[in-house]
């Protein structure tokens, strides 16, 4: 984390606790939150069943929409990499598509979906690849937000991509309706949803948070041009109460009454800004 925003230049100022900043000129939100990937996680805090469970319909659902908006930049059969594959989902949704292949850092995740039969590589983004790996399409699912050195990344990913190449960003948004009632909880002492959003007792936490503001401007900083952006649906019914639930930091009866309140008010929720953006660049 640093003091200066990685977006705008400004100086960024003390958050809501000691790990987090802001920056008061363009909002952007940075963590100073440590990365345990690969490391032995204590399943008293931490059910990756139940994410499972809880995130696949909701995800797919976006990933449709996704391939619906890439295809529009790019031909079918396009190479694509897609970085943090995780369990592959996105890879199983575009597989008719495009040539897809995935890379992923946690070993456990990657062995189990290269049994599942998607083509992956273990490793992280850029240093895993070879020099001369190029592709159409780099896509970051729910994944940049995690990575500390982003402006590395994005300049990585211009030397990996065609030169008409896309890079594709899908990421939780600071101007979401649950992030903002995150904030408003924390002012009132309950602090436990902002930390959960940041995913900060989770083995890869959060280390920024973006709009689409100052997203664009970081991208158009690290010499990207953006052809479109918009908002992907950020709840769904099914699963959700095993979303709630996967992070252990609430007692049943609790992840029972946030169930019934997001289920009763859905149509409403809606209506407001979603928690997830999406982001589809060109190398300027």
């Amino acid at each position: 984390m640093t003091d200066q925003c990685i977006c705008c230049g400004s100086p960024t100022e003390p958050g809501l606790c000691r790990w987090h900043r802001v920056c008061i000129s363009c909002s952007y939100e940075s963590g100073k939150l440590d990365s345990h990937i690969n490391e032995e996680i204590d399943p008293d805090t931490f059910d990756e069943q139940l994410r499972e469970v809880g995130l696949i319909q909701l995800r797919t659902n976006n990933f449709k929409q996704l391939l619906e908006q890439i295809v529009q930049y790019t031909p079918h059969g396009s190479t694509l990499l897609d970085v943090g594959c995780a369990h592959g989902w996105f890879l199983g949704v575009v597989h008719k598509t495009l040539k897809a292949e995935g890379i992923e850092p946690d070993r456990a995740i990657y062995e189990r979906t290269l049994k599942d039969g998607f083509k992956v590589r273990y490793g992280y983004f850029p240093q895993d690849l070879n020099p001369s790996d190029v592709y159409d399409v780099i896509i970051f699912n729910d994944v940049i937000e995690h990575i500390p050195d982003i402006n590395h990344t994005l300049a990585s990913s211009k030397k990996h991509l065609n030169n008409n190449g896309l890079l594709v960003l899908n990421l939780p948004d600071s101007n979401g309706i649950f992030y903002r009632l995150s904030k408003i909880l924390y002012y009132l002492g309950i602090h436990s949803f902002f930390n959960r959003l940041w995913q900060s007792q989770m083995p890869s936490p959060h280390v920024h948070y973006f709009n689409s503001n100052n997203l664009m401007m970081l991208l158009h900083k690290t010499g990207f041009k953006v052809k479109k952006y918009g908002r992907l649906e950020s709840i769904v019914l099914r699963g959700l109460y095993e979303r709630i639930s996967y992070a252990r930091t609430n007692t049943r009866i609790l992840n029972t009454l946030i169930y019934i309140f997001v289920a009763c008010f859905l149509p409403v929720l809606r209506l407001l800004p979603s928690d997830i953006i999406y982001i589809i660049a060109t190398k300027d």
